[in-house]
């Protein structure tokens, strides 16, 4: 077992300096993206490379990745690692087409000197792709 110099973080430092609930630590644990060491006593204890994982999970998650696919994503081993990172990055396309359509919207309705904006053209014409699945 490595030292506990070689891990200084414990689960509560860790999750104060990420601000995360230590139980999401715990969770990330049990399903398998992380894997901290644990001192004579049983204690997780958290190193640079645990460090690192988490803030590619925080990262991930934020561009909506789940759990399952960072698994894939930090998994040396994952056959399926470019498939899934492939369909997250058509994800993200899709999404991001979907922020530039609702901010074109937004910025149209912060201009616009409509009574009732939903009665206006030009901002209705910001959800036509939406009215054309009725």
């Amino acid at each position: 077992m490595k030292s506990s110099a070689e891990h200084p973080w414990s689960v509560g430092d860790v999750a104060t300096r990420f601000d995360l609930p230590t139980n999401v630590l715990r969770h990330w644990e049990t399903v398998g993206l992380l894997r901290p060491e644990r001192d004579a006593a049983g204690r997780r204890r958290y190193g640079e490379d645990d460090v690192v994982r988490i803030a590619v999970i925080q990262r991930s998650k934020a561009a909506g990745m789940s759990l399952e696919q960072i698994g894939v994503l930090l998994d040396d081993g994952s056959a399926g690692r470019h498939q899934v990172l492939q369909a997250h990055l058509d994800d993200l396309d899709r999404r991001m087409d979907e922020m530039r359509r609702s901010k074109a919207m937004t910025e149209h309705a912060m201009q616009c000197s409509a009574h009732d904006i939903a009665m206006c053209p030009k901002f209705r014409q910001g959800v036509a792709d939406v009215l054309a699945r009725f």
